[in-house]
């Protein structure tokens, strides 16, 4: 079970001078999810440099070793995975401590669903508030029985079945999530499963699955939905695998140079998969100065060197339609939103109401006790910026165990007038361990109580 909580650890960030230097952030965090649970599907020993070592992905290892799965950091630091072949994963002799990690939770629930195995899924308080309904109906279909708390929410019981049944399902709403839990899925499920959504959501696991192997082709109907098959019964080959630098960390200190005066960093190995740069897109449409250098690619994936200089930003309508590629983002978007001169208005966020925390109503709190005039909607936020003027600041914000939270309220500290405190930094442990580390080897200081 997780641990009581320990004390809490304030956070405060301040800027003396412009941000500079060069740093690279660590692996992504979806795609570490990912390799893990492929490489321990494959029949041989994977390999996985870069690989993010924040608690989320940990639990998702604990887990797999749980169930078979050889996993060990080498002394290179590099990751070795011995897999166990698909259809071979053993029952867990203890509950699996998903910690905050909605990723790790829906992900290895499709994992187990068709493997004749049961597991008990546990987490922290703020996971064990998020519901998952969107992903128990679509398991259940292919003949899972899962048993949950109150809510469809954790703890819940999930009991594989084997020979599962193949499923053809539309995603009612764009989730990444769910997709890639059906897909793990159908992987022990002969015949073909298909998973249409109507929004494209991000293709790590079409780009994964189909490096390891499977059988997995994709296509568009009329109305320009995308349809995933995938063939069951795989054969997944071991695989070496390098892990890009994570777009959703770098997404904080590009935001701090763009909003501290005179900063000038570079964020080297950046993941600029297309369907996860869109804060880097919408930045630039508000006068960012953000420029993709030694464009190349990285175990399958898009990679870049990010040149991020200060530059002034100009409040605008951001599309909907882009949501899909920057959702984990949009919390940071709301803080340089509140520098830019003019109006921004940020619609068709509902799925950040279900996050660790409920995105929208938590930082349209946080930022109006830090001065900033913010109108929020059922489906986002309409942020009043400064002109570029130093916010009030002055507050202490409650981040309610959510790294982003936390990480976004620290990045405004750095321009605000009077210092801004997270109440908790622990959470940022999460997915971005060395965050403060490297935000002060850009030059920021912790200002200490």
């Amino acid at each position: 079970m997780t641990p009581p909580a320990s004390a809490a650890q304030p956070l405060t960030l301040v800027a003396p001078g412009p941000l500079a230097g060069t740093i690279a952030v660590p692996g992504d965090k979806s795609i570490s999810h990912r390799a893990l649970m492929l490489a321990s599907l494959a029949v041989g020993e994977s390999r996985v440099s870069g690989l993010l070592e924040g608690e989320d992905v940990l639990a998702t290892a604990a887990a797999l070793r749980a169930m078979g799965a050889g996993i060990e950091k080498a002394a290179d630091g590099s990751w070795h995975i011995h897999g166990v072949g698909v259809g071979s994963l053993m029952p867990p002799q203890a509950a699996l401590d998903m910690g905050n990690s909605g990723t790790s939770t829906r992900l290895l629930m499709g994992l187990i669903a068709s493997h004749p195995i049961t597991a008990t899924f546990v987490g922290d308080a703020s996971l064990s508030r998020r519901p998952m309904g969107r992903v128990i109906e679509p398991l259940s279909a292919i003949g899972a029985s899962i048993t949950a708390s109150p809510g469809n929410r954790l703890p819940l019981m999930l009991r594989g079945l084997a020979p599962a049944l193949p499923t053809r399902y539309r995603l009612p709403v764009a989730s990444a999530q769910v997709k890639s839990a059906l897909l793990l899925a159908g992987l022990n499920i002969q015949g073909t499963t298909t998973v249409i959504e109507p929004t494209p959501t991000r293709d790590h696991s079409e780009r994964m699955l189909a490096g390891f192997g499977a059988k997995l082709t994709t296509e568009k109907d009329s109305d320009g939905a995308r349809i995933i098959h995938l063939t069951g019964w795989a054969e997944l080959q071991p695989q070496m695998l390098q892990v890009p630098g994570d777009p959703s960390s770098a997404a904080f200190p590009a935001v701090a140079a763009t909003l501290v005066e005179g900063s000038d960093i570079l964020i080297e190995g950046v993941g600029m998969n297309p369907t996860r740069d869109g804060l880097f897109r919408v930045l630039t449409m508000m006068g960012a100065s953000i420029d993709r250098i030694n464009p190349r690619t990285v175990g399958g994936e898009p990679v870049a060197d990010l040149r991020v200089r200060f530059a002034p930003l100009t409040g605008i309508e951001v599309p909907p339609e882009i949501a899909p590629a920057m959702i984990d983002e949009y919390p940071i978007l709301f803080v340089a939103a509140a520098l830019a001169s003019g109006q921004t208005t940020m619609r068709g966020l509902e799925e950040l109401r279900v996050k660790e925390s409920d995105r929208i109503a938590v930082m349209a709190t946080g930022l109006k006790a830090c001065g900033v005039s913010v109108t929020e909607l059922p489906d986002g936020l309409i942020v009043q910026g400064s002109g570029g003027q130093k916010l009030p600041g002055g507050a202490t914000i409650a981040a309610h165990l959510d790294h982003r939270i936390a990480m976004s309220f620290a990045i405004l500290s750095l321009v605000a007038r009077a210092p801004v405190t997270v109440d908790d930094r622990a959470p940022i442990s999460t997915s971005f361990p060395a965050f403060l580390q490297l935000m002060q080897a850009l030059g920021s200081a912790e200002l200490m109580a």
